[in-house]
Order: C-alpha cells, then structure tokens, then sequence
C-alpha cells in the first residue's frame, strides 16, 4: 500500500510538472548542434538539504524561474535543484550531451526522468574523482539517453562553495568537441603565455639576486594558477584525483597573487616621495593575506570568508600605489602610465567577474574569460613595468659608477695638470712594480725644476701654473705611451719608465729628459721662460721593492743632483759607482 501511494505521489508531481510550469520545454532536432538550456530553466533552493530526486518531482509546484542573470545563481550555500524540460525530435537519431561548461562546481547529481522515472543517472562536479566522470573533459558532461519524440525532465542537484554559475547546454557530440578543442587551444596559449613569464622571471632572479622578478614570478605563477583551476586544467592533467588540491588550490592561488600584488607594487613604487607608511601598509597586507592562506589551508576558515578577505584587501594594493603612479603618470614617467592601464583593466575584470558570481552579470564566453583576460593584460605590463623599473636602476647604477668614477679620478689626479698625483702615483707604481725582473727593471725619476720660485716671484702664480701644465706636456712629449708622469706638489715630478734592460737605458732617458728642458717654454703673451731640471732615480727591484723607500732614494739622489750644481741625473747617492752628473 505504502509503494503505491508513492507511486500515486510521484505521478501527480509529474502530473503538475507538466501543467503548473509556464516553461517550454527544449526542442532537440536534427539540424541543431548546440541549444542553451537557461531559458527553460527552473530551480528550487534546498536549504534544509533533504530533497532527493523524488522529494523534489513532488515539489515541482515550488520551482520558479531564476531571478538572476543569465546562467549564474550567484553565491549560494544550500544545494540548489534545476530542472529543464527537454524533448527531441520524434525520429531524431541524433546523440545529445549535456554540458556543464564551468570546471568548479563541487558537486552535480543528473536525474534524466521519462513519464516520472530515472532513466538515467550522473554524478558530476571537480571534486569527484576524474576517472568517474561520463565524459573525460575539463567541463562536467554527460551523454543523455533521450528517447526521440518524448518529453523528458531533467533534474540535477546542484552543490558548489563558489559560484554557483550554470552555462548549461545540449550540445551535440561532434560540437562538444570542437568547442572543447578550441577551449583547450585558447588555454594553451594564455597558460603558456604565464609559463614563459614565470620561468623568465625566475631565471632572471637567479642570474641578478634582483628581488622585483621573484615578487613578479610569483604574482604571475599565483594568477595562472587561478586560471588552471577556474578552467578545469589542474584537475585534468595536473593533480587529477586529489580532492584536497582542487578544492584548495583556486583559493590558495588568489590569495598568493594578492599577496605578491602588495610586495611588487610596493618594490616599484617606493620612493622618497612616497608615504613612510606605505611600506609598512603593504607588507602588512602581504602578511594578512599569508596568514589567511594557511588558516584556509588548514580548514580553520570557509572559503567564503577567504572571498571576504581578497575582496577587501585585493584593492588595496591599487588604492595605495594609486597616488605613487599618478604622480610618476603627470611627469610622464611610463612606469605610472602603465599601472593605471593594468589597474583599470583589473577593475573592470574583476567587476565583471565578481559580477557573474554574484549573479547580477551574465555568464557568458566573454564575462567567464574576463578574469583570464585581466590577469593576462595585468601580467604582461607588469611584465613591461618590470623592464622599465630594472632600465631605470641600471641607469641609476650607471650613473652611481660614474660618479665614482670621477671623485676616484679627482681623487687620483692632479687639478691642474690632469696628471696622477701621489695617490695616482701609488696605484700605477705598484702595477708597474708588479712585472719587474733583474732584467726586466723600472727606473723610477724624481724631477724637480730649477728655477722656477723665480718664475712665480717674477711673473706670478698664474704664469707659474701656466708653466707647470706645459712641464707635465713636454715630459709626456719626450716619454713612451707606457710611461707615466705624476706631479706630486709645487714643482715636483715623478717619471716611471718600464721595461728596461739596463742601467744606461735608465740614464739615457734622465739625459734625455734634462736636455728636453734646455729648450725654453713660450707661454701665453709670448713669454720666454727658461727652467732647467734636475733628477734623481732609483731601478726596481736592484734599489729596493717598497715604493717609499724608492720614492725617498730618488728624492734623495734628486737633492745630491742640485748639490753639484743642478741640471743633472743622478742614481741613488748610496751607490756612487752609479751616479753621475749629465
């Protein structure tokens, strides 16, 4: 008694099914490839979660039409039934499936009923196991066993922790998978597309030490990561069969990106310009949205309270670089430009994806790939923000070595004469001393003018100076390439000369040079000067190897030259088999 009274039930519910709906059913025919189900569309919520099949055929009263979007419920946390009238074509010999074109619904029960009984039943959703689905594909499909010229009822209870969007659809075999072919082509390329990004980004990392492309690596790998999830990619190739991965990992990626967000925008946009806080704020942000993935990871929160907390701190990064980039835009910096571009494209993706999810934007091929899009825009002017800000810390590392350069340069070299000085002089005679050999020597000449306090008492310190360069031009005129002349003060010089094979080499340059300077100097209002020279010199290493005891023996040898009455060359008074007056 009991079976037939439910029996009874089952065929009033289908009695009313087919009377108390104002919904036509979906035609199927032959000439159709693919026909979208949402116009017949018609669902009743399940918050007490204790309709099966049965409970909801006699409850087809309380089915209405979705007041929503087009294909999208929005964010709800009850099982939701669907039910969508279908008949085909009588002698239709066509096979139709029914595709669920979104990856991340968790759970999807199908119930193909005819004249009040399954005759058909599925269990689909991203987090039943891969190898249980009807069709293997990144979407939820079924095969429909649909007898042609019957009305069919199709009910499927609906359970998912994101949105619930529905882009339901019968679609013909041979659509399916062309659809899904070019689906697949389309991920191939954005996902390589990150890929290469990511690996760039990370070579570059590892060659540079540069903390900007590790931040950028992981905010690229963070958003094609969502992207692998949210199309079903992860779960068909990557971790197919690990549940724990596919309910985590869409989340766990959102909150990776958002959290590389804060780190990159802040290690472009610091800036002595910017706020002392801004740092701290974007640290802090980085930090909240790490604690928060592994409170999520460990399923201490719901994932809607991690949609709360991205929706909240995601758009903090934008409305505090906001300000930095405007003010890099107005003096026409690029880095500026191209943060405002990869912001509004941000906004108008998220905004229309958050809008899908929430049910107030139709779900569609383009509002379900807005997301993708943004994030793909976002990733290659980052990518170009990148470039610019390492272009600019090159310049600015360029410029800092100049910069050295030159107090390095003015610090080694004589103001006036542009010759070395002492400390010049040092660093070239510890090279030089460096290939020295017995037959190999360096004559090392201290030079001091004669009579050149008398020049400056006479014409002044101007003329003095004037004569000073032209000293420093006719030694450099009289010397190798190789040689090196430095000024050491007043009317000092020294004269280093490498490469010698003996000591008449060495006082052959000295005569050379002394004689250089009977010539006199035609300065500036044709002024006739006369001064004369006189040297003194050691030879490395037969006189020593430590530069200042070198240094002291020419200057010694040098003031032994004047004793004997100027004009002259002479080696090192301790030797006087060497010395000699020239």
């Amino acid at each position: 008694m009991r079976r037939l009274l439910a029996l009874l039930l089952v065929a009033l519910g289908w009695a009313l099914a087919g009377t108390a709906g104002a919904v036509e059913p979906i035609r199927l025919d032959d000439q159709q490839r693919r026909v979208e189900a949402w116009s017949a569309v018609e669902i009743l919520p399940d918050p007490q979660r204790e309709l099966d099949w049965a409970g909801a055929l006699r409850a087809s009263a309380r089915f209405e039409v979705p007041k929503s979007a087009h294909a999208t419920l929005g964010l709800r946390k009850e099982p939701v039934w669907v039910r969508v009238p279908v008949q085909s074509a009588a002698g239709s010999q066509a096979r139709w499936l029914l595709d669920i074109d979104y990856a991340v619904l968790n759970r999807v029960d199908v119930f193909l009923l005819r004249e009040g009984q399954v005759v058909q039943r599925a269990r689909l959703g991203n987090l039943q196991p891969y190898s249980d689905r009807p069709v293997a594909s990144r979407s939820h499909a079924v095969l429909l066993d649909l007898q042609p010229g019957v009305r069919h009822e199709l009910l499927m209870r609906v359970e998912t922790l994101g949105g619930m969007i529905l882009p339901i659809a019968f679609t013909r075999l041979t659509e399916f998978h062309s659809r899904a072919q070019d689906e697949m082509l389309l991920q191939g390329l954005l996902t390589g597309l990150g890929l290469c990004l990511v690996l760039y980004s990370l070579a570059q990392w590892v060659s540079t030490r540069e903390p900007l492309f590790i931040k950028y690596a992981l905010l690229t790998f963070g958003s094609l990561l969502f992207s692998v999830v949210q199309f079903g990619l992860g779960g068909m190739y990557l971790w197919r069969d690990q549940l724990w991965v596919e309910q985590h990992a869409a989340a766990l990626a959102a909150l990776l990106a958002s959290a590389c967000t804060f780190l990159f925008v802040e290690e472009v946009l610091r800036g002595p310009e910017v706020s002392r806080y801004f740092s701290r704020v974007m640290y802090g942000g980085a930090a909240l949205l790490g604690v928060a993935a592994l409170l999520y990871a460990t399923d201490l929160i719901h994932v809607h309270t991690v949609s709360t907390v991205i929706g909240t701190l995601g758009l903090l990064p934008a409305l505090m670089g906001l300000p930095g980039a405007v003010r890099r835009a107005r003096r026409g910096d690029r880095i500026g430009w191209y943060f405002l571009i990869a912001w509004t494209g941000y906004f108008v993706s998220t905004a229309t994806m958050v809008g899908v999810i929430k049910g107030h934007v139709d779900a569609n091929a383009w509002t379900l790939h807005s997301f993708q899009a943004g994030a793909t825009l976002d990733m290659v002017l980052f990518l170009r923000v990148l470039g610019l800000r390492m272009k600019s810390l090159h310049v600015a590392a360029m410029h800092a070595v100049r910069e050295r350069d030159v107090f390095v340069s003015m610090a080694h070299t004589d103001a006036l004469t542009g010759l070395p000085n002492r400390r010049g002089l040092d660093t070239r005679l510890a090279a030089a001393m460096a290939g020295c050999a017995p037959d190999r020597l360096l004559a090392v000449y201290m030079l001091d003018l004669d009579g050149f306090k008398q020049v400056n008492d006479q014409y002044g310190h101007d003329i003095g100076d004037e004569l000073l360069v032209a000293v420093g031009q006719r030694l450099q005129a009289n010397l190798r390439a190789s040689d090196v002349v430095a000024r050491l003060g007043g009317d000092e010089f020294v004269v280093t000369a490498g490469g010698l094979s003996d000591e008449h080499q060495a006082r052959d340059i000295g005569a050379k040079l002394v004689e250089a300077f009977r010539e006199p100097f035609v300065l500036s209002g044709e002024r006739r000067i006369e001064v004369g020279l006189t040297i003194g010199y050691v030879l490395v290493p037969l006189d020593g190897l430590d530069p200042v005891s070198l240094l002291r023996q020419a200057d010694a040898a040098m003031y032994t030259g004047k004793q004997r009455g100027k004009g002259c060359c002479v080696r090192r008074p301790e030797m006087p088999g060497y010395a000699g007056n020239v």
